[in-house]
């Protein structure tokens, strides 16, 4: 998940949204086996990806350096091992790089409609009514490949370490074993890939902004303010019985919220805490939060990613037979381009829980702070 600010302010972009909401369409491939037409990387550029994640992508033009102080690791996970992903999974990420996943994956345009607190919003360079981009996707088939690949090989060394599995879905190996390690290798290469996909999607939204406003990048002020991963494993020291030790963390569908003063919040956030970005439904709201010390005594440095579905994909559809869910969102000035209607009548608001309830709660448990809200203007979905 990833934010961007500007300069812009909701004004600016009223008129002009259709504009942008093409602009970024023609820019951004989405959708189930979308890829670029204009960019492919070859064996060689694959194995790079795999490796040095953003990093990677800054370096061949795809954005500024300063961007990679403001993602999680840097945009770099340590450790990746590229000869552990298999040749499939690299043939089905080459195409895919600089693209948007299928599902609730996204690129929107917002606005700031609430600041709940003005130090971090300033720390974070966000302003009432100011334009955002939010930017949802992920390693693509390569890191689905990935999964897939590693799941028979952790089902059968679940069967040799003894672990009695009360679901295949959960099977697993020890941290230290061959297979764990291997597993490790392979995903923190995916996840350098997701790193350096949502660095070529910010380049390409800059140039779609570009496009639409007739500015050039330092007037549109198109910043990263932050970008975090929401479904990895990562190896981190935390405070356990009064002692630090190395843990494996395991956040699916949870966000790091480190807090204020830790080695690993941006020095620009060093004194307000990690941003944290918990997306909504497409026809709600977003939140900006920032970590806290007490996630980091009570929940290993970690909270919500989202609100969760409470539709299967099957019901959203058949809820949204007869509807038009496009003119439902542009009645309340939401503009939305998708790949499919199959997606849109999938992804309708009515198919998630309020984001703003579950944002409430771990705010109040102070597990992280609410920062901003932010309201959808435009939406592109895989």
């Amino acid at each position: 998940m990833r934010l961007l600010r500007s300069g812009l302010s909701a004004t600016d972009a009223e008129e002009r949204l259709r504009d942008i909401v093409e602009a970024l369409f023609r820019s951004i491939p989405t959708g189930v086996g979308s890829h670029r037409k204009d960019f492919r990387l070859d064996a060689h550029g694959i194995e790079r990806v795999l490796r040095d994640g953003a990093p990677w992508a800054v370096k061949n033009g795809f954005g500024e350096a300063d961007d990679l102080l403001h993602i999680e690791e840097g945009g770099r996970l340590e450790g990746a091992r590229p000869e552990l992903v298999s040749d499939r999974a690299k043939e089905r990420g080459r195409p895919q790089l600089g693209t948007l996943g299928s599902g609730n994956h996204f690129t929107e345009v917002q606005r700031v409609a609430e600041i709940y607190d003005e130090t971090a919003a300033r720390a974070l360079g966000l302003e009432k009514e100011a334009i955002t981009v939010s930017i949802h996707t992920g390693s693509r088939g390569l890191g689905y490949q990935v999964c897939d690949d590693f799941l028979q090989v952790m089902l059968k060394a679940a069967r040799r370490y003894g672990i009695d599995l009360r679901d295949p879905q959960l099977c697993c190996a020890p941290v230290q074993s061959e297979e764990g390690a291997r597993y490790i290798g392979a995903m923190y290469a995916a996840a350098n890939f997701a790193f350096a996909n949502r660095q070529l999607i910010t380049h390409f939204v800059r140039q779609a902004f570009q496009e639409v406003f007739r500015k050039g990048p330092r007037e549109l002020g198109l910043e990263v303010v932050y970008d975090v991963c929401h479904n990895i494993a990562k190896v981190e020291t935390h405070r356990v019985g009064g002692k630090d030790t190395r843990l494996c963390v395991h956040r699916k569908g949870a966000t790091r919220a480190f807090p204020p003063g830790h080695a690993q919040t941006p020095e620009a956030y060093r004194d307000v805490g990690q941003p944290v970005l918990i997306p909504g439904d497409m026809g709600r709201y977003s939140y900006v939060l920032v970590g806290t010390e007490r996630a980091y005594e009570e929940t290993f440095g970690s909270t919500c990613h989202g609100a969760g579905r409470r539709m299967s994909r099957a019901a959203a559809r058949k809820a949204a037979r007869g509807r038009s869910i496009v003119r439902e969102m542009a009645d309340r000035g939401i503009l939305v381009r998708a790949d499919g209607y199959a997606t849109i009548a999938e992804e309708m608001p009515e198919a998630y829980k309020d984001v703003a309830e579950v944002v409430d709660v771990v705010h109040r448990a102070g597990i992280s702070r609410k920062v901003a809200r932010l309201v959808p203007l435009a939406v592109i979905k895989g």
